[in-house]
C-alpha cells in the first residue's frame, strides 16, 4: 500500500477561495455571486481584488441563480457561492429551469456539504445534493478530496462550457494531492493498485479510504483505491477495468446511500459486470448536531467502516 504523505491539513473551501482568486487574475469574464456567506465560502480575496466583479445578493439564493443564468448571456462565467443545502435544496427549481434546462454556463459552488457541517445540525447537513444534481440533464457534478484538488477543480471548470455543481466542505482534512496537478473532469485517479477489492471513494472519504487501505494491507488484503472526484460524467472505463481485476467493490461517500456515487457505480456494474458491492454512506437518514469526527464515526463514514465493508464484499465473491 502506497504512502501519501502530507505536510499540512486544510479545508477544501479554502481551496475554492484560492482557485477563485487565481481565476479572477487570469480570466476577466469570471464573476462571483454570494448569498451572504462571503467569509464562510472564502470568497474574500476575490471580493477584495475584484469588487466590480463581485455581487453580494444577500439571503436570496433563488435570485442569485437567476442573476447568474442571465450573466452567462453576456459571456460572463458566474460562480455562485453558498452552503450546499442552500445551493441545491432551496433553489432546485431555479437550477432546473434557468440553468440546467438551457445549459447555462453557471458554476454552482457549494460549501459545508454533508455531515461534516457538524454542530449546525440536520437542517443544514444536506446528504442528497449529489443525487439531486446528477439527475439534472446537462449538469456536471464534481466532489474533490482536498485543498489542492479543490483549487485545481475550481480553476478547471472555468474552461468547461456548461453548468457545473462543485461540492466541498468546512472541516480541515489532509492535503495530499499535488499542488501542480491538472484536473481532468470525468477522469478517475488511481491512488493504489490492488487485486482483492476495489474501493471507489469521493470527497472527504478518499483520505479515509487510504487509511483503510493500510489497515487492509496489514491483514494481507490488497485494496485498489480510486479517487472518483467527478460523479457525473462517471469514469465507467476506470471502474470496469478495476473490477475486472478485483471482482468486488466498496463505494465510499459522505452522502445518502440512495442516489449518490454508490448508486451510479451500481448502475455501471448491473449493465456490464454484476458483482458484490458494499456501500459506505449514510443509511437513508438525516444527520444531527455534533462535531464532524463524532458524526462521521456514528454514521459509519470512517476507515473502520470501509475496512469492514471491504471484508464483506470479499466474502461475497
Amino acid at each position: 500500500m502506497k504512502d501519501f504523505p502530507y505536510s499540512e491539513s486544510k479545508d477544501t473551501r479554502s481551496g475554492f477561495g484560492a482557485g477563485l482568486a487565481e481565476l479572477g487574475r487570469n480570466n476577466p469574464n469570471v464573476v462571483a455571486l454570494c448569498a451572504d456567506l462571503t467569509g464562510s465560502l472564502k470568497m474574500d480575496a476575490f471580493k477584495k481584488e475584484f469588487p466590480e466583479r463581485f455581487y453580494q445578493v444577500g439571503i436570496a439564493e433563488a435570485n442569485m441563480i437567476g442573476l447568474a443564468a442571465g450573466m452567462t448571456i453576456g459571456g460572463k462565467i458566474p460562480y455562485t457561492g453558498t452552503f450546499a443545502n442552500f445551493s441545491t435544496g432551496r433553489v432546485y427549481d431555479q437550477i432546473r429551469q434557468s440553468v440546467a434546462y438551457s445549459g447555462k454556463n453557471v458554476k454552482i459552488c457549494a460549501s459545508h456539504a454533508g455531515l461534516t457541517l457538524g454542530e449546525d445540525g440536520a437542517t443544514h447537513q444536506i446528504l442528497e445534493d449529489l443525487g439531486m444534481m446528477k439527475m439534472l440533464p446537462h449538469m456536471t457534478v464534481i466532489n474533490p478530496c482536498d485543498y489542492n484538488q479543490t483549487k485545481a477543480a475550481t480553476i478547471a471548470i472555468a474552461s468547461y462550457e456548461g453548468p457545473v455543481y462543485l461540492r466541498f466542505g468546512r472541516p480541515v482534512v489532509p492535503n495530499f494531492t499535488p499542488a501542480d496537478q491538472k484536473f481532468e473532469i470525468g477522469k478517475a485517479l488511481m491512488l493504489n493498485e490492488g487485486t482483492d477489492v476495489s474501493i471507489f471513494a469521493t470527497g472527504h472519504l478518499v483520505w479515509k479510504a487510504i487509511l483503510a487501505g493500510h489497515i487492509l494491507a496489514e491483514k494481507g488484503i490488497s485494496a485498489e483505491i480510486i479517487n472518483i472526484h467527478t460523479i457525473k460524467p462517471l469514469d465507467e472505463a476506470a471502474i470496469l477495468a478495476s473490477v475486472a481485476k478485483t471482482g468486488c467493490v466498496v463505494s465510499a461517500e459522505e452522502h445518502n446511500r440512495l442516489g449518490g456515487l454508490g448508486d451510479s457505480i451500481a448502475q455501471v456494474l448491473v449493465k456490464n459486470k454484476p458483482l458484490p458491492q458494499e456501500y459506505v454512506a449514510v443509511n437513508d437518514s438525516f444527520g444531527e448536531s455534533g462535531t464532524p469526527d463524532e458524526l462521521m464515526e456514528k454514521y459509519g463514514l470512517n476507515e473502520q467502516s470501509i475496512v469492514a465493508a471491504a471484508e464483506r464484499a470479499i466474502s461475497r465473491k
